[in-house]
């Protein structure tokens, strides 16, 4: 089992989820690229500094796993972002209210994943959460959301948001905060626990197959997506281990 690959140019962690977990909560920016995240690489100058740049990358693309696998013959262990966010949420010290920030995408989808927290256990409130705006392609400025978290100073903060653009915001946090949390890009993770998204069990996790699960549950939303996600086989044959150049360079 290898550990620490490079890929694309990124170093991954590839250790266990629990000692994903720990390292991430020490503070920093913590990302969680998927296929369809990983293609905007030479295309994208804003996502690719963000995902260079982080203090840690997770091993969630299974099909980024297995080309490795096949290109390389070596295994890699995966963390994916649905068992992060599961272990994180174990963790005594983030319970209680105060104790995380949540960046939603909306109104709705707070609701809901405040509903599955709370029967969880968890007494996180809408006093928790801040409702994202629409975000700009290219660079992210949010000094509003700056300025509420360094109210709150809360110790972990979550970004729910949608792969591409959390990477960019979480980025802007980390080089603007005056105090240093764990920044965690989750995106979908936690509508799959509180079904504000199709739910994906834990199995199905393991097995990689959440991408088929949510194609079955909206197919015109997600087979493009994921289609498209297939460029990462062409980028990987011809890249590996090295950083893909930019289109139009």
């Amino acid at each position: 089992m290898i550990r620490n690959p490079v890929i694309l140019g990124i170093p991954f962690f590839s250790g266990s989820a629990a000692e994903a977990v720990d390292r991430g909560l020490a503070g920093g920016l913590v990302v969680v690229p998927s296929a369809p995240v990983l293609i905007e690489l030479d295309r994208s100058p804003e996502q690719r500094e963000a995902l260079l740049r982080a203090d840690m990358a997770i091993t969630d693309s299974g099909l980024m796993i297995l080309m490795w696998r096949l290109l390389k013959g070596e295994r890699i262990e995966r963390v994916s972002g649905l068992e992060y966010l599961k272990r994180m949420l174990e963790m005594p010290g983030l319970r209680e209210s105060g104790s995380v920030a949540w960046v939603m995408p909306g109104a709705g989808a707070r609701d809901n994943n405040l509903a599955w927290l709370q029967a969880s256990g968890l007494g996180h409130t809408a006093a928790d959460c801040y409702l994202a705006p629409m975000y700009p392609k290219g660079p992210i400025e949010d000094p509003v959301l700056l300025s509420w978290l360094e109210a709150r100073r809360p110790q972990q903060v979550i970004l729910a948001l949608g792969g591409g653009t959390q990477e960019r915001l979480g980025l802007y946090l980390r080089d603007r905060l005056n105090y240093r949390p764990g920044i965690h890009c989750i995106g979908a993770a936690i509508g799959f626990l509180s079904g504000d998204q199709v739910r994906i069990p834990m199995w199905a996790d393991r097995l990689f197959l959440g991408w088929f699960i949510r194609c079955l549950s909206s197919p015109g939303r997600y087979v493009p997506r994921y289609w498209k996600a297939f460029r990462l086989v062409a980028m990987m044959i011809r890249h590996r281990d090295k950083l893909p150049p930019m289109k139009g360079s």
